[in-house]
């Protein structure tokens, strides 16, 4: 068996018992990126002189038992939005395209104390704005499973990356499903965490009201125990949250006998896909077999869910990426004149289209005499949504439902029509507005063989209910965790 079939744990595992050494499992990382990168660009920046540097100073930590960690030596892809120190941080745009932060990320300086290898920076949809990770600047990622088919967004590189077993695990960002989403349609697991449970500082920032950071790996154990590095109580993010539980691994247990799990009725109506329903409904046969208690509910205010998120989203985003304007850092225009003239040519030729389109939209909203039209009523909605999960979670320990109505797109299809891409996104930023952990493992292929995600929503900091939901669902079936296993 190659090392890159195996889990992260598992090889953490072979290295802590000196079957294999941290340089030889990334080599093997590099060797299957130099022979699968062409068919997939789930890459923007491979670092293969700094992770074989890292890798052996890593070793020497192990041989002198001061790294004991479960993921210790094994190499791991991090999102192009996650600021490294040394290593271009592009967010997959022209903008970013000479940027090399001078410090790192909070949660990938978590991964690196814990003896984790940078092995580069994985394509995205440029600042994360995209459901196909197709608006990036360096070209789109391709699914592994097809590659006439998009790996979903805006975490697609991460995703796809696993998938390919060019890398053991990765982190990505999830801002209204962009860790759940792809992960479904490129057949791995993907966790995004309770709002401010991993730190969000160094992550570049498109809706910091939504944006989290979460595990990307191939089975749920690998995703726990990620999660329990990477989650920290960060003072410089004003946002993090200190909780007194980390151990995520502890719910890793195969028993469900008694949990209630509601199915939203809103989330098997029109425009789910047969298969998808199908496979999904199939999903909670199991769990229930095992024990668990299946209801359906109604949910409401589904419908609003998506307005709501693309207005706040895009009102952050407009503020946000005001800070890149060519005088600081990043892309400047080469000739201008004068300083406004300078600042409108670099990000008009800085920034794509799906980003200029976000931050038009974003700049309406807040203009006066739109703000209260428009943001303070997705602000009210973000509310009533946050209240609506409440009373279900009052109800029920665990949602169950689709990550994303249909299995992957062909590539070119989504880019053509916007407002479709954005329709695609109904079953995941519910969590986003609310703040919820959600979790997306596979569960099931189409007709065509593309992978089919089951999405389990949890209450705020109960990651421990869908996680061990996750896992019994999990060893109830053999996953082929890659189509090139």
């Amino acid at each position: 068996m190659s090392l890159m079939n195996l889990t992260a744990t598992g090889l953490g595992k072979k290295i802590q018992n000196r079957e294999v050494s941290a340089p030889e499992a990334v080599q093997a990382a590099l060797d299957a990126i130099d022979l699968k990168e062409e068919k997939t660009n789930s890459f923007v920046t491979v670092d293969k002189e700094g992770a074989l540097k890292r890798a052996k100073e890593v070793q020497k930590l192990i041989d002198t038992g001061e790294l004991k960690s479960p993921i210790a030596g094994v190499p791991v892809a991090i999102k192009d939005n996650m600021c490294t120190k040394g290593i271009l941080t592009t967010c997959s745009s022209k903008i970013l395209g000479n940027f090399v932060p001078a410090y790192t990320a909070e949660a990938v300086l978590n991964l690196e104390k814990a003896g984790a290898v940078i092995i580069g920076k994985t394509n995205m949809d440029e600042f994360a704005m995209g459901s196909t990770t197709e608006t990036s600047y360096y070209g789109a990622t391709k699914n592994p499973w097809n590659t006439n088919h998009v790996p979903g967004g805006s975490s697609g590189g991460s995703c796809a990356a696993v998938a390919a077993e060019e890398c053991i695990y990765a982190l990505g960002s999830d801002t209204g499903g962009s860790i759940r989403q792809p992960s479904s349609f490129c057949g791995v697991t993907g966790m995004k965490p309770t709002y401010g449970t991993v730190s969000r500082y160094g992550l570049i920032a498109y809706g910091s009201s939504l944006d989290q950071i979460g595990p990307v790996a191939k089975d749920v154990t690998d995703c726990a125990a990620i999660l329990g590095i990477i989650a920290s109580h960060d003072p410089k993010d004003s946002t993090s949250v200190k909780r007194d539980d980390y151990d995520f691994t502890s719910a890793l247990v195969d028993d469900i006998k008694g949990m209630k799990i509601g199915l939203p009725k809103d989330y098997f109506g029109n425009g789910l896909d047969r298969e998808v329903k199908e496979a999904v409904l199939n999903a909670a046969k199991e769990l229930e077999k095992k024990g668990a208690v299946i209801e359906e509910f109604d949910l409401s205010l589904v419908d609003y869910a998506i307005p709501a998120y693309y207005i706040i989203a895009c009102a952050e985003a407009s503020s946000n990426l005001a800070r890149f304007d060519g005088v600081k850092y990043g892309y400047r225009t080469d000739s201008y004149n004068g300083l406004h003239n300078m600042y409108k040519k670099s990000r008009s030729e800085g920034f794509g289209a799906e980003v200029k389109r976000r931050i038009m939209l974003g700049s309406f909203v807040l203009s006066s005499g739109y703000y209260d039209a428009y943001y303070i009523k997705a602000l009210k909605t973000k509310a009533l949504i946050k209240k609506a999960f409440d009373s279900a979670f009052s109800k029920y320990d665990v949602i169950l439902g689709p990550a994303a109505p249909t299995t992957a797109p062909e590539l070119g299809k989504s880019l053509s029509d916007p407002l479709k891409m954005y329709l695609g996104d109904i079953y995941t930023i519910s969590a986003n507005l609310a703040g919820l952990p959600g979790i997306t493992v596979p569960c099931g292929t189409d007709s065509k063989g593309l992978p089919v995600g089951l999405q389990l929503l949890g209450d705020c900091f109960k990651e421990k209910n869908i996680i061990r939901a996750a896992y019994a669902f999990e060893q109830t079936r053999e996953y082929k965790h890659s189509p090139l296993s």
